[in-house]
């Protein structure tokens, strides 16, 4: 019987790991594990998730909580080594590009278990960003690469991996938003009109910096004047504002807790626009055919802007408030869904499992 081990940390691998598991749950002769390493361990960034995504309770809790990236990478290796050794698994399993993927993936790897890496081949090439390292190293030692888009394929041949361990799957993540899109729930937020401008920012260069953020929600206060700003607040980006003492100025927006995967994929699906920091949200409104705003200077996930509705604004506020003007307008960004992003990315990452590819 083939052991596999799931490990997700942070509730973009959520999304990620559901559908595989779904479709391995489906195949003979094949056991799964699922560790929750707890890098998002609070109730709204994790519990509710699991409940709304139908993924089943973890098996292994490792409650490694929040710390710095050196802590928290070793603090995970640590609890998962202990994991692996009674659990014995055939092959283990990370998604996307967080801490506990990097940390995992070391483990097994020493430990002579094999690595599929889900989402793997994205790259920014910004080492500034500690996903970007997380990507890097990951992907030198799995076994088995699941690729979301032809630039994945091409990143990884480019840097030596061999073609027989790339496998284009498509793009998990998107499995679970088609899924789950006939069931996205409006949110109770007070007032929320047919037009909506909906925003989520987290990465440090733009919630560390006082001065930054500062610039940025007195943007989003001037467009809040022409739309409606809807703006579920990431916990330390909640912090960076209390920081940054911008309440007076914060208080043309809309702000609200975290909210659950049907919630917010509900505000997605229905907004005007999005502007986002987020990796994943890039995709996910690319798919939905809504204009994406992102404040980076660059993304790992360059093809939302090849062929989808994605547009980097880097840190430049004043070009954040012309694009919105511009979709006000009805000039957004259209685009179109990329190549094997139907549905069924899981299911191909279990036919190679299932196929013994690994």
């Amino acid at each position: 019987m083939l052991k596999v081990l799931h490990v997700v940390g942070a509730r973009p691998n959520f999304m990620k790991a559901a559908p595989v598991i779904a479709a391995l749950s489906q195949r003979p002769g094949l056991a799964q594990t699922l560790v929750h390493t707890g890098q998002h361990y609070d109730a709204n960034m994790s519990d509710i998730f699991f409940r709304q995504l139908g993924m089943p309770p973890p098996d292994v809790n490792l409650e490694v909580g929040s710390g710095s990236h050196a802590a928290q990478t070793a603090q995970i290796m640590l609890r998962f080594e202990e994991v692996v050794l009674e659990r014995r698994p055939d092959v283990v399993l990370v998604y996307g590009d967080v801490n506990s993927t990097l940390a995992a993936a070391l483990v097994a790897a020493k430990l002579g278990i094999k690595v599929g890496h889900v989402e793997a081949g994205l790259r920014s090439f910004d080492r500034t960003m500690p996903e970007e390292i997380n990507r890097l190293l990951t992907d030198q030692i799995a076994d088995l690469l699941f690729t979301p888009s032809p630039d994945g394929d091409a990143n990884l041949r480019r840097e030596g991996v061999p073609p027989a361990r790339i496998r284009p799957v498509g793009n998990c993540m998107i499995d679970t938003l088609v899924r789950l899109l006939p069931q996205a729930v409006r949110p109770a937020i007070e007032g929320l009109d047919s037009r909506f401008l909906l925003v989520t920012l987290h990465r440090p260069p733009n919630v560390d910096e006082p001065a930054m953020l500062s610039r940025l929600v007195a943007a989003l206060a001037d467009i809040s004047r022409h739309i409606a700003v809807i703006f579920p607040v990431h916990p330390r980006t909640r912090q960076c504002l209390q920081r940054a003492a911008l309440g007076p100025l914060a208080s043309a927006l809309r702000l609200t807790e975290p909210l659950g995967y049907l919630e917010f994929l509900w505000l997605q699906r229905h907004a005007t626009a999005v502007v986002t920091d987020s990796g994943g949200i890039q995709e996910e409104t690319t798919y939905l055919g809504v204009p994406c705003l992102t404040m980076r200077e660059n993304t790992e996930r360059p093809i939302t802007i090849e062929v989808g509705t994605n547009l980097l604004i880097g840190r430049d506020t004043e070009k954040l408030k012309a694009e919105v003007a511009a979709i006000l307008q009805g000039n957004g960004k259209r685009g179109r869904i990329p190549p094997l992003w139907d549905g069924h990315a899981g299911e191909r990452v279990a036919d190679a499992l299932s196929l013994g590819s690994i």
